[in-house]
């Protein structure tokens, strides 16, 4: 009662008392929503990530929350059609596709004619190159500084083995590092280091907005790696500028770019945010009509009934969105609820929810109810099971015993219940390594040994010479083995239902887990034997998917991890990956395709079926099937989110009260009291 006393001296103090505890009780019952009132009304796409972006840098980023950020910061040369499957390129920066040209010493050149006046970003950084200014135009030095970043070792660039294609620029690394031994040398700027080892050759400047590419040979799939960050336009000045001195931050957590949009916020650990760029060329010169600044005309049939094309869309100035936040949350759950308040715009479906999301085939009748739209898209990735052929039974050196063994055990899998126990039914059996919306891809195609068929396959088991899984040259059970990195129990369980699958057969397949890095290392040593593994496609293209199982690919650190080595193969490999897509290389991918049905290398499982969720405020929404940035093209009606979040986040008033009126019962009699002791 004594700091009572000293706070109060008269009776306005009682009003002041319970106007202060008034405020205190109402104050814990408002809204619980993590954002600011004022921005209600403002155009912005929450999302989240789980995994701190290890680097921004567009020469050194290879994974997917990292892209979603760089890809909305960075314009690329070239792009991806938004609506169109399959998937089609369109100009970005790049006035025009180039057309590639063929030379008569086997070298292809690629002609780019960059956009003249477009701009980047405003940022500090620019001021090394003019006082004051604060932004300047992308030019044709940009792009060649960018893409000898690529072969700097001192980048490390996962990316650079592909762009040794480029005719010089492997020998251009060389001589960089041999130049860094030169303390003098090494002290200089990099811009003034690629300067003074000189030239590449296959990098030719014609002026301030052309230049050529030239490669050592042809590659069609060339094109597809200008529509990724890692060939976008870098300046000079935030290499030098952001070096993590005087308290700037490295160029890794700062990309200055010419996007549509541009970070205001990194704090990787918890929160980036994007805003509108003014200076993207989109918003600075919409009377181009530039294919990747405006709504696209056209899409699928199915685009049309949804709503995501109109005539009312097309040709519509982009972004339509002000702002997008990216929130860090480590686990799936908060996420999902979340979203389910409206706190998040879209969201996947965690297996916990599936059952009170999906009612069966369909979005169940009470996430309906409550505005909430599904989309799914089929990944371009295929999941399976691999035999290492460098492996004494099952690979290559077992001949045809090897590969009946092989065909016998991709009969006893069913991916159709595989699918439906652990992904909840959101896939589609594989038939082959070609995902659906690639070129060659044929819906009609069935793999003679991707049907599940146990008498078939005992069958061919006892052809092999290992009838209900008995060696019949030594009468001892085969002891197989499978490889994992899978260490805790609900990792294992999907792998402990193959070895059950097989086990049908009477084969006795041994688990045998370890870390990552010593399942890695039995890999690369071509130690293992049987394994599960997937592949995500980098650009929709089939050669990025039949490359591995391709010789080239094969050995220590290659992706062939199968140590798949077959001349023929390859011979149709090489053949197909120069084409374009004509019916000649359809036919030749349906003979690739029909030796590796054959050959059994691979158990393929799966094409992975992403389910996305998101509620009826946003709009023309369209997922893709791989990683490239839409953020541009989707739009919020942020009043319509706003008004749902206070319908269906009604704050729990009466507690508040009860506290309200306890606070008053218990202080006011004893204000009074002192009130009165002291007149």
């Amino acid at each position: 009662m004594m700091r009572v006393a000293q706070w109060v001296s008269s009776g306005a103090g009682v009003v002041r008392c319970v106007a202060v505890f008034a405020c205190a009780a109402f104050a814990l019952s408002c809204s619980n929503s993590p954002y600011p009132d004022r921005d209600d009304d403002v155009k912005i796409l929450y999302s989240v990530y789980g995994e701190a972006p290890k680097t921004l840098d567009p020469a050194v980023s290879y994974n997917v929350s990292s892209s979603r950020i760089i890809s909305a910061i960075c314009e690329t040369l070239l792009e991806y059609h938004y609506l169109k499957r399959p998937y089609e390129l369109i100009p970005g920066l790049a006035a025009a596709i180039p057309e590639p040209v063929e030379r008569a010493d086997g070298t292809v050149a690629y002609p780019f004619a960059l956009r003249e006046g477009a701009m980047y970003q405003d940022d500090p950084a620019f001021e090394l190159g003019e006082v004051g200014r604060k932004t300047r135009p992308v030019v044709t030095a940009d792009y060649l500084f960018a893409l000898k970043r690529l072969a700097d070792p001192a980048v490390n660039s996962p990316v650079a083995h592909i762009f040794s294609k480029i005719v010089g620029l492997h020998a251009f690394g060389e001589r960089l590092v041999e130049r860094r031994k030169e303390p003098s040398f090494a002290a200089l700027p990099l811009h003034e280091q690629y300067e003074a080892v000189g030239p590449v050759e296959g990098l030719v400047a014609q002026g301030d907005y052309a230049f050529e590419v030239v490669i050592d040979a042809p590659y069609p799939q060339m094109l597809y790696w200008f529509a990724m960050p890692f060939t976008t336009a870098v300046p000079w000045e935030a290499i030098a500028y952001y070096d993590g001195n005087e308290g700037r931050p490295r160029f890794a957590d700062h990309p200055v770019g010419a996007g549509p949009f541009r970070m205001t916020h990194y704090d990787k650990q918890f929160r980036i945010v994007l805003e509108r760029n003014p200076n993207w060329y989109g918003a600075m010169y919409p009377e181009w009509k530039a294919p990747g600044a405006v709504y696209p005309a056209e899409g699928e049939p199915a685009d049309l009934e949804k709503g995501i094309t109109s005539d009312a869309l097309a040709g519509r100035q982009l972004p339509f969105l002000d702002r997008v936040e990216f929130r860090r949350e480590k686990e799936s759950i908060p996420v999902f609820n979340k979203f389910l308040q409206g706190y998040y715009d879209k969201s996947g479906i965690n297996k916990e929810s599936f059952d009170k999301v999906m009612d069966g085939n369909q979005l169940s009748e009470d996430m309906a109810a409550m505005g909430i739209q599904l989309d799914r898209v089929v990944d371009l990735a295929i999941y399976y099971i691999a035999f290492n052929q460098a492996d004494e039974t099952l690979g290559a050196p077992a001949g045809e015993r090897g590969k009946k063994l092989r065909q016998a055990m991709s009969l006893a899998i069913d991916a159709e219940e595989y699918i439906e126990l652990f992904h909840n039914g959101r896939g589609i059996p594989a038939q082959s390594v070609l995902p659906p919306g690639l070129f060659g891809y044929d819906a009609d195609y069935r793999n003679a040994y991707r049907e599940p068929d146990l008498a078939r396959a005992r069958a061919l088991l006892e052809e092999a010479g290992y009838p209900e899984g008995v060696d019949s040259e030594t009468g001892s059970p085969l002891k197989l083995r499978f490889d994992t990195y899978a260490t805790n129990s609900a990792q294992l369980i999907p792998i402990r239902y193959l070895v059950d699958s097989w086990r049908k057969l009477g084969l006795d397949v041994e688990v045998e887990s370890t870390t990552y890095n010593k399942f890695q290392e039995k890999v690369f040593n071509k130690a293992h034997q049987i394994f599960q593994w997937g592949w995500v496609a980098d650009y929709p293209d089939p050669e990025n998917f039949l490359f591995l199982l391709s010789s080239g690919m094969a050995g220590p650190g290659g992706p062939n991890s199968s140590n798949y080595r077959n001349p023929e193969y390859d011979a149709l490999f090489d053949a197909m990956k120069a084409r374009p897509n004509d019916e000649v290389r359809a036919e030749t991918i349906r003979e690739m395709l029909s030796l590796l049905e054959e050959e059994r290398v691979w158990i393929e499982l799966l094409y992975r079926e992403s389910f996305v969720l998101f509620h009826d405020w946003i709009s023309h929404y369209k997922p893709p099937g791989f990683e490239f940035s839409t953020l541009k093209y989707q739009d919020i009606d942020a009043q319509a989110r706003a008004e749902w979040r206070r319908e269906n986040n009604k704050p729990v008033l009466w507690p508040a009260y009860v506290l309200l009126a306890i606070s008053i019962a218990v202080i006011v009699p004893g204000i009074v009291t002192l009130i009165r002791e002291r007149q």
